[in-house]
């Protein structure tokens, strides 16, 4: 348009710098392109825009978004746990579980992570149920830790860890459980 104008009398006179009259007022803010790429030909506008002042702290409106609870609670009680909560799962990947009930023992070794079942071994099985005199006592206890201790090394699993219940020792059956897993070359952490 700015070269056909020109050409013609009685054109406006800011036809020729090709831009109109209220570009000629803001050229303060408008940057020449200095090349001929294309996204260099789009004309940019250097105007800083202020946010208006807060009258409240932002982390603690960041911190509530993010935790979907109010600013008061996320100050009294974090949604974070602990590094050991983290990582236990990682540095401790197997865990043994044991339960005791009136006729039975049965003990299990699983993988924290995908919850799968290593191995396990339960007086209450075909082979032991009728075998052994008492499926409770202290040789069945035995027993049962040999047995998972022979089925973790069949799946190459060397090293458990055991977590006892809050305020619970490990003394008694349980004790004589994994004092026969160590004497098979299971180690714990």
């Amino acid at each position: 348009m700015g070269t056909l104008s020109s050409s013609i009398p009685g054109s406006p006179s800011w036809s020729a710098s090709l831009h109109p009259p209220s570009a000629t007022l803001l050229s303060g803010f408008i940057q020449k392109p200095t090349s001929l790429s294309w996204p260099s030909s789009f004309s940019k506008l250097s105007i800083a825009i202020k946010p208006p002042p807060s009258t409240h702290n932002r982390n603690s409106i960041i911190q509530a978004a993010w935790t979907r609870r109010s600013r008061g609670e996320t100050s009294k009680r974090p949604n974070r746990k602990s590094w050991k909560q983290r990582t236990d799962m990682y540095m401790r990947p197997f865990v043994l579980d044991v339960y005791f009930s009136r006729r039975f023992i049965h003990a299990k070794v699983m993988h924290r992570g995908t919850s799968k079942v290593v191995s396990a071994a339960s007086t209450n099985c075909k082979d032991l149920r009728y075998s052994l005199p008492s499926p409770t006592d202290d040789n069945a206890c035995r027993i049962i830790g040999n047995l998972i201790a022979e089925r973790c090394k069949e799946a190459d699993v060397f090293v458990i860890s055991y977590d006892p219940p809050k305020s619970a020792k490990i003394e008694g059956k349980i004790e004589i459980v994994i004092d026969a897993i160590k004497d098979n070359g299971i180690l714990f952490v």
